[in-house]
């Protein structure tokens, strides 16, 4: 006996059969190109064919009609089997058996490529930027066989597989394909569809198997603290918004209207067991609020999938994938579509700045510093434990412009908030000496970042003219919101930081200390014209023992709200689009907190009932009125009155429309009123009360003017007019004039 498996060891082996190193890196699974052994090969009379499957003692080839074609012989222990088929054979399947139970299986690897030449070609340019529509998972039929193709990125793998339920996790079962000139891998994988589970086993350059990697490109990902990508597809969602993306292009541009109603929807409001409101929930309650509000647009932070819920969305792994905590991309698309309904503007937080170190997100994604700068001193965030993208690779510049655009797409978006731009833009920024590389110039600027931020810009503006994109810097970057063609950054608009940071300062100082700082309130007009400007009251401010807004503010109980009125006065009548972060418009009391909902109970009260009802006012006149608005960005819109009453913390200036028309705004930021003070004015004639923060409405002491006051012939401040104004304590009041 042993003599007789001695000689058939030594004979000669069907051509079919595959050699022993072959079927070992098979079974271990370091076998990087199982389309060049499994399946139909060759051609003639007769074909060579392969499969793989693990679990089955039998195999065998059936036609179209189920008729078996060829019964397939075992080679190994792990599952090959080999045979010969008809040359002229081309529709079949696999019939597998184990014990008694039969089943039948397409074959992975009879299908042809999935990326077309043009395809490869753009992505080894870094200009396909739509890259999301063959990157990622897409069901889809190749040949009439229902299924899902899979393309990723990973150019110094060894080997990538797709991993799931579908098959047992086993990365042996689905090797990709490995496309050589764009670093892409791809597969066609019968039988998988939407709502299957995912994720990619990936050998590295030196042979290691990797911890299985979420798909960079998913869009969907499982609710965390799960972490596999779930088959979707891009979007799918009957629009409705047509008549509102038909508006002028111009429509949020610097001479619009802009107040902007910032949104964590996870905490905004929330159900009655504490639970998140799903996005259609959220788009019955928040839609007509923001609406009744009167908020030109709604920013919400970032939607992206993220692991760490208490990042807020700023540490994201899936950025093309609508976070699963409050349902399905496609109800995502409902909540813009239900915003657009309502003449509501929709942007993004979006987060190009840094990522997670989480193991199944984009860190060393093949085994190498893929999407990070390999140099920690580039790559790497002390800060947030984050990592950097790699701004100046083709590839990852091309993934995060693509992203950028796949919002504006796929979802419909008006416009990106960039996060932590400054964060992006200084090599040296929250560095020690030592701790950075200056750039090829010697200087500190980031010029990969730099050239990855304007082109972002150019292709938003190239592709949505109608969208917009908003900066968060907080430097003295030079021409942040300028074109592109100008040497500027090209961003829209930019979030101005000092504004924020001085007025903020000043209205926490007690009104007896203020009239040492008045220059915080007017030092803004300074720079003003030197951006296009957005005044941000964040988020940021109310968190990490800051507190919220009103508790900022100094004083008892009346002035704190009074100080409050006041200073949303005056941010709404300042040069500037406005932001406002949920909660501050009812005065919440509480700093802001992600786990529970606002304090809309708190709406029982008068106070805070009457500082919503002046934001929902300042929104009206401030819509209503060009004047606070039109000339945001053009000097000749402004004009101080008076900034010398240092003594009495009064403020007088005056703010203009295109055509001149003059509205004149009045601040008190002490709690004393004053009778009888005079105001120069440019023009004679009625000026109506049209805004007073002191009203009863609003819960103020409801000192006024009876409705306004007429211009006398009596110049002061300049003027050739006055009026002899009652001014409220720690109040705005704004007055326009009736022709």
């Amino acid at each position: 006996m042993a003599k007789a498996q001695s000689k058939a060891a030594a004979a000669p082996s069907p051509e079919h059969r595959l050699d022993e190193g072959a079927v070992t890196a098979l079974e271990n699974g370091s076998h990087g190109d199982l389309f060049s052994i499994l399946g139909a090969h060759g051609g003639g009379a007769m074909r060579v064919m392969r499969c793989f499957r693990p679990g089955a003692e039998a195999a065998s080839v059936v036609d179209t009609s189920g008729s078996i074609v060829a019964e397939l012989e075992p080679q190994g222990a792990a599952g090959l089997f080999t045979g010969t088929v008809p040359g002229t054979l081309e529709g079949y399947r696999f019939r597998f058996r184990h014990g008694s139970v039969e089943w039948e299986e397409e074959d992975p690897y009879r299908f042809g490529l999935i990326l077309s030449d043009l395809d490869a070609y753009l992505l080894a340019e870094g200009r396909h930027y739509r890259l999301y529509e063959k990157l990622g998972a897409h069901p889809t039929h190749m040949d009439g066989v229902a299924g899902t193709r899979f393309a990723v990125w990973a150019p110094n793998a060894r080997r990538v597989s797709v991993v799931g339920n579908f098959n047992a996790w086993d990365g042996r079962r689905h090797v990709m394909r490995h496309r050589y000139e764009t670093g892409i891998f791809e597969m066609f994988i019968p039988g998988v569809a939407p709502g299957e589970v995912y994720k990619f086993e990936i050998v590295g350059p030196h042979g290691e198997v990797l911890p299985l990697k979420a798909d960079p490109v998913g869009f969907l990902q499982e609710s965390a603290p799960s972490t596999a990508s779930v088959v979707a597809g891009l979007v799918e969602h009957e629009w409705a918004d047509g008549q509102f993306r038909a508006k002028d292009h111009g429509w949020q541009g610097r001479d619009k209207p802009v107040t902007i109603y910032e949104v964590h929807l996870g905490s905004w409001r929330r159900g009655e067991d504490n639970s998140f409101l799903d996005y259609d929930a959220l788009a019955r309650e928040l839609v007509p609020y923001v609406q009744e509000m009167g908020f030109t647009h709604v920013e919400f932070l970032p939607v992206s999938e993220h692991p760490f819920y208490g990042s807020w969305g700023y540490q994201p792994i899936g950025l093309y994938a609508p976070t699963a905590r409050f349902g399905d991309p496609a109800g995502f698309a409902r909540l813009v579509d239900a915003l657009h309904a309502a003449d509501i503007g929709v942007l993004l937080d979006w987060v190009p700045g840094h990522f997670p170190t989480d193991v199944h997100g984009l860190g060393r994604f093949d085994g190498t510093p893929l999407y990070e700068h390999a140099d920690p001193r580039r790559g790497f965030h002390k800060d947030w434990n984050t990592l950097i993208y790699d701004y100046g690779r083709t590839e990852v510049k091309n993934f995060l412009v693509a992203n950028g655009l796949y919002w504006l797409d796929r979802f419909h978006v008006d416009g990106l908030r960039v996060d932590a731009v400054a964060s992006m833009l200084y090599l040296d920024y929250s560095r020690n000496h030592g701790e950075w590389e200056p750039n090829i110039h010697g200087g500190r600027e980031n010029l990969e970042a730099m050239a990855f931020l304007k082109e972002t810009n150019e292709r938003v503006g190239e592709y949505f003219p109608a969208t917009a994109t908003h900066a968060e810097e907080s430097t003295a970057f030079p021409n942040v919101s300028r074109p592109t063609y100008e040497g500027g950054l090209g961003f829209h608009f930019k979030w101005n930081m000092g504004w924020m940071h001085d007025t903020l300062d000043y209205m926490e100082k007690d009104p007896i200390h203020r009239r040492y700082h008045q220059h915080q309130m007017t030092f803004g007009l300074v720079y003003a014209y030197s951006e296009n400007f957005i005044l941000p009251l964040s988020h940021d401010e109310v968190v990490y023992g800051k507190g919220s807004l009103l508790g900022k503010m100094p004083g008892d109980q009346w002035q704190k709200f009074a100080n409050l009125r006041a200073y949303f006065g005056f941010m709404w009548t300042h040069p500037g689009k406005k932001l406002l972060f949920m909660g501050g418009e009812f005065g919440q009391s509480a700093e802001w907190n992600h786990d529970q909902s606002l304090d809309w109970h708190l709406l029982q009260y008068p106070e805070h009932a009457g500082v919503q009802r002046l934001i929902r006012d300042l929104n009206t006149l401030y819509r209503g009125v060009p004047a606070l608005y039109e000339m945001d960005c053009d000097p000749a819109g402004f004009e101080w009155v008076d900034t010398s009453n240092e003594a009495d913390s009064i403020i007088t200036f005056l703010r203009k429309d295109k055509h001149g028309g003059p509205v004149l705004v009045v601040c008190n930021f002490t709690p004393n009123p004053h009778h009888g003070y005079r105001v120069g004015v440019p023009r004679g004639g009625f000026w109506r009360e049209a805004l007073n923060t002191d009203a009863d409405i609003y819960g103020g002491s409801n000192v006024g003017n009876m409705g306004g006051r007429r211009a006398e012939d009596f110049g002061v401040n300049g003027r050739p007019f006055s009026l002899e104004l009652s001014i409220p304590p720690l109040a705005t009041m704004v007055f326009v004039p009736e022709d």
